[in-house]
């Protein structure tokens, strides 16, 4: 027997008070459980994994750009197109070209990640992350110079800012602080060289549609069902694949000695 708030309970009836009992959740629908941000500390780790590994296969760990592994995952648009390596558009997230560019990144993420994760759940979080990165790559695919290659967490991680920016009142952020952070993170990539533009636009982007699709209209009273959730990412998902597709069939124009 277990002491119950009133009387005693038998194991049975406990077990089956927990499964019958509804858990609370978030504005969005998700488990509001631990407090610990399991997906956002495993993005870093990932990260810092795959920046060290390139470290070691370069033997530098100011410039893991040397690497065999950079050179398999760097998203080229040239390559993508040419060799079918679609996997690029979203390995190349996990890129970093130096100490400052992964430091900046992995310091973004972790003041923006833990409250947009216990907000949102993991697997909703993990989405947008995912699909940001991915929406970077889409952009550069689609608009960018087709040799230059581009690797970074910053189409993700801007996508996670403009998933803020949708969720700012359910998250009790103040929209002036959040707001004049992402615009100085807009201003820092215009105006430093070296830095890809369409990357962090494409993240934004796909970043706010994908917590409209979460969380619906900042102001709305209701919440979306979890499978209408779940529907509107996977048709995030498919439009970036069809845009993508299109691209490839209307051909790239390549210099002879990417044809070759």
């Amino acid at each position: 027997m277990r002491p119950a708030s009133v009387g005693f309970q038998c194991p049975e009836d406990a077990a089956e008070a927990r499964r019958t009992t509804r858990q609370p959740r978030t504005s969005v629908g998700a488990t509001i459980g631990s407090n610990t941000p399991v997906v956002t500390y495993g993005l870093i780790a990932l990260n810092l994994i795959v920046y060290f590994v390139c470290g070691a296969q370069a033997h530098s760990l100011t410039d893991p750009t040397r690497s065999n592994l950079f050179y398999d995952w760097v998203m080229q648009p040239a390559t993508v197109y040419v060799n079918d390596e679609y996997y690029r558009m979203i390995t190349s997230a996990f890129l970093h070209l130096s100490p400052v560019h992964i430091v900046a990144n992995m310091l973004s993420l972790v003041i923006i990640g833990p409250p947009l994760e216990r907000l949102l759940g993991r697997w909703r979080f993990a989405s947008i992350y995912l699909l940001a990165g991915l929406g970077g790559s889409v952009a550069i695919y689609l608009f960018g110079d087709v040799l230059a290659p581009v690797g970074g967490a910053s189409g993700a991680i801007f996508g996670l800012f403009g998933a803020c920016l949708v969720m700012v009142r359910r998250l009790g952020l103040n929209f002036s602080w959040l707001a004049g952070t992402i615009v100085i993170n807009f201003i820092f990539t215009f105006s430093v060289a070296g830095i890809s533009k369409l990357a962090h636009i494409g993240g934004f982007i796909i970043g706010v549609l994908a917590a409209l699709v979460i969380g619906g209209w900042p102001t709305a009273p209701r919440r979306i069902n979890t499978n209408y959730q779940a529907l509107g990412l996977v048709a995030l998902l498919a439009l970036m694949c069809v845009a993508t597709g299109l691209r490839t069939g209307a051909g790239m124009s390549l210099p002879m000695l990417v044809q070759q």
